[in-house]
């Protein structure tokens, strides 16, 4: 079956897309410590929303040159009455491929030194500008998406589980078990989730690290979450437990759980693969949504939320465009997951395909 969906995916043009765009996102962040430029903890407050460098290739005499980049100088304008940034031009710093520079620890574990891309000791590469604290905002895109991007397969974990063994027992036994249980989940699904996941952030404890932070959000998350999937599978459970091979297995004493757990559960396995790849979305934009509201995670840790949280301003959405790069980096993951999702539905359950 794997198999199969794998190359129904390869074959639709969207799907092949999103596949691709979702793995480059994954590789980058996997080895972001290695292509970012700069550390996570990079900071010069005199270099507060720097423009992109510009890189050239062809020098003043017209000549190709190696890649270059110049430095930009803080002025006041005395006629506008703003900083402005212009180049230096009065010395080149050369960028380096595969070159010494700042250290690290390569998946927190491995010290090393050497970036994808970095440049000479006194220049500054900042592929994507900086922001109001003078960082680069490509490194902390790559650091921040490991967060953005891992949360929801976090949550998921949790929360699938639970879902699936709360919905199957509930099922399967019926009655008044089924009747409790039941209310129960349509009681946490009648809560807005949002709104209570805004509540539930806001009482953390505010000297958390991020660390713990980030672990308690995934548990809010996979608490608000399990409900609404439940509530499938128990109805999926109520058809599957009255076929043959159900009374068969009840006729030789094999237990309950055995049942449930063995012959029920696993028939409900392309729904799960659906159901999961839909949902990571949804908790990527909750995860984005927390941390835009500074309910999330905290600065100087980076996610793709709060650092969309300082473009929300109309005076750098004017002039600072590059602060909007996680918002579109968001977009685009969301987008792939979505369609991954819709073309592994068509493949799983090819009556909702819409023809």
């Amino acid at each position: 079956m794997i198999k199969e969906v794998l190359q129904q995916l390869w074959k639709d043009k969207f799907a092949r897309f999103a596949l691709i765009i979702l793995g480059l996102i994954y590789l980058a962040l996997f080895l972001a410590d290695f292509i970012a430029p700069y550390t996570k903890d990079f900071s010069d407050r005199t270099m507060a929303y720097v423009p992109p460098s510009k890189v050239f290739t062809i020098d003043k005499n017209g000549k190709l040159s190696k890649p270059y980049t110049y430095n930009y100088i803080r002025e006041f304008n005395p006629q506008t009455l703003e900083i402005e940034y212009n180049l230096d031009r009065s010395q080149k710093h050369y960028i380096k491929f595969f070159s010494q520079g700042e250290p690290y620890k390569f998946l927190g574990l491995i010290p090393m030194k050497r970036h994808l891309v970095t440049t000479d000791a006194n220049g500054r590469l900042f592929l994507l500008g900086t922001d109001i604290n003078g960082r680069d905002v490509f490194s902390r895109l790559l650091f921040g998406g490991r967060i953005s991007m891992t949360i929801g397969f976090l949550a998921l974990f949790v929360l699938f589980p639970i879902g699936l063994l709360y919905g199957g027992i509930s099922g399967y036994f019926g009655g008044k078990i089924d009747m409790i249980m039941m209310r129960f989940a349509e009681a946490v699904m009648s809560i807005p989730s949002f709104y209570l996941l805004i509540i539930l952030a806001s009482i953390l404890p505010s000297g958390m690290t991020s660390t713990q932070r980030f672990l308690l959000i995934v548990i809010i998350l996979a608490l608000i979450g399990w409900a609404g999937f439940a509530r499938v599978v128990r109805g999926m459970v109520l058809s599957i437990k009255n076929q043959e091979y159900i009374q068969a297995a009840q006729s030789i004493g094999t237990s309950k759980m055995r049942i449930i757990t063995k012959h029920i559960l696993p028939q409900t396995t392309s729904f799960v693969i659906v159901a999961m790849t839909l949902s990571i979305p949804s908790y990527i934009l909750s995860e984005s949504g927390l941390s835009f509201l500074g309910l999330g995670i905290q600065q100087p840790d980076a996610s793709w939320g709060n650092m969309l949280k300082e473009a929300q301003e109309f005076t750098n959405i004017l002039y600072r465009p590059w602060l909007l790069t996680p918002g579109f980096l968001i977009f685009v993951s969301v987008l792939a997951f979505n369609l991954i999702g819709d073309t592994i539905r068509d493949v799983l359950d090819p009556q909702s395909k819409v023809r």
